[in-house]
């Protein structure tokens, strides 16, 4: 090897120094105190994310549910429910069921 490589190897060697370690456990430091928050951050941001969706299907399904309410309080609402799917009459009223000719009778879709 020539005088010439050696000394750019030389010159290439890292040298550590105390003022270099404390720098570069300084730098850690930071990092850590730097990624820790922010992972806690990003992990309460998902979290909070996934909460908002869930209330937003919440409160759709309360306004399915509501309204649902409010139906269900209408005596026609009812009146119809009660003969189209339970089949039944007022009183002095005569129910017909149609049979279908093939087959066995269908009840009603409710």
């Amino acid at each position: 090897m020539s005088a010439a490589a050696r000394s750019v190897r030389a010159r290439r060697r890292v040298r550590f120094t105390p003022r270099g370690a404390l720098l570069a456990l300084v730098v850690m430091a930071l990092l850590f105190y730097l990624v820790v928050p922010m992972r806690t951050y990003v992990s309460q941001r998902n979290r909070l994310d996934q909460l908002e969706r869930q209330t937003e299907l919440l409160v759709r399904q309360n306004a399915d549910l509501q309204s649902r309410v409010k139906l269900l309080g209408d005596p026609r609402y009812i009146e119809r429910v009660a003969r189209e799917c339970l089949g039944m009459v007022k009183k002095g009223e005569i129910g017909f069921i149609v049979v279908p000719r093939s087959g066995p009778p269908q009840p009603a879709s409710c």
